[in-house]
């Protein structure tokens, strides 16, 4: 989704997140899930947030929602609109919710309740926040004939007889495209897609997508698409962020992420990816040797360090390495990144 300047306040961030960190008390030792993470997203985008399982990329967007276990400690700051949401109540975090900010889970089946119809779960999103929109038509019929136009507006056939309908009687995308009606029932002004095309095949993937642009189009809603494929976002991102063990390592505009890639764990993940030019008798793809480490264990220095084809002891183990500008509003944390792209 490539939204214009216009469109795009470059100045003051819809939400501005600083130092974030999420931890829990673990029998191993604290686990770090989120460690310093600053990022800012501006009204009318989309943000990627790229990176693999444990990377911190649900945390993140659960410490943004208020949705984190009492066992988790936040610290840092969450600001939406210039409001701190780090250290509400969970009555004003409620009031948040649905209205502001909303969410899109990756297990649409888990996700909604299998005994009442969609049409019955789309009203009752729309009932709790009835009170906070008292502007709004109100009233069984008047939400009746919302949620069919909403299913409508997330590409459901036959919405009219659909909304009467269980989540047992659509597939898997369809099923998608509810959570993303739900999910806009109360136009909120950010909407948070966590994984929403896992487990999808590849055509279903791109018709979810494309639901997901229509809607921001349409809407104007904000966007974070949270994803462990960089392949995702390539046509449907404005920036992307890229985290590796609750850290961010790269950030910038979508077309410099893959055309100027500056960090190595970056590199790594685009290698990997398919791609029609390379001949696959020439070419194997590319993968990330190792794993991530675990959150209670994270190494010194540089966290991608031990997995790091360009990892130089008393170098890259001395600190964690701040973001460095490499290009217009592209940021990469890398200890090495002067000499490495004097290398490419």
């Amino acid at each position: 989704m490539n939204a214009s300047d216009d469109d795009l306040d470059l100045t003051v961030p819809l939400i501005a997140v600083r130092d974030l960190r999420v931890t829990f008390a673990t029998g191993e030792g604290t686990a770090v899930t989120v460690d310093g993470l600053s990022f800012d997203v501006h009204a009318g985008e989309t943000l990627g947030i790229v990176g693999e399982s444990g990377s911190g990329k649900s945390m993140t967007s659960l410490a943004i929602l208020g949705l984190l276990p009492p066992s988790a400690t936040v610290s840092g700051s969450i600001r939406l609109n210039g409001r701190e949401l780090v250290g509400l109540s969970d009555r004003e975090l409620r009031g948040v919710r649905g209205n502001q900010v909303a969410m899109v889970f990756q297990d649409a089946l888990a996700a909604l309740n299998p005994v009442m119809t969609v049409g019955d779960q789309l009203i009752e999103a729309m009932a709790v926040h009835a009170a906070d929109r008292p502007d709004r038509p109100q009233g069984r019929a008047a939400w009746r004939a919302r949620a069919i136009e909403l299913l409508d507006l997330v590409g459901i056939a036959s919405a009219e007889r659909r909304v009467d309908q269980f989540p047992h009687e659509f597939s898997g995308g369809m099923r998608q495209r509810v959570m993303i009606a739900m999910s806009i029932v109360n136009e909120p002004e950010v909407l948070i897609a966590d994984e929403p095309t896992t487990a999808l095949d590849v055509t279903v993937q791109a018709q979810v997508l494309e639901v997901l642009r229509g809607v921001q189009e349409r809407t104007g809603t904000t966007v974070i698409l949270i994803t462990h494929d960089l392949g995702v976002v390539a046509g449907t991102a404005d920036r992307v962020m890229v985290m590796y063990a609750g850290g961010k390592v790269e950030e910038g505009p979508v077309d410099e992420i893959f055309h100027a890639t500056a960090h190595p764990y970056t590199r790594g993940l685009l290698a990997s990816l398919p791609r029609l030019d390379r001949r696959a008798d020439r070419t194997r793809l590319h993968h990330v040797p190792g794993q991530p480490p675990p959150a209670v264990a994270l190494p010194p220095g540089c966290r991608f360090g031990p997995r790091c084809d360009d990892f130089r002891v008393d170098e890259c183990d001395a600190s964690v390495p701040g973001p460095s500008l490499v290009g217009v509003g592209h940021l990469a944390a890398c200890h090495r990144l002067g000499e490495l792209q004097e290398e490419r």
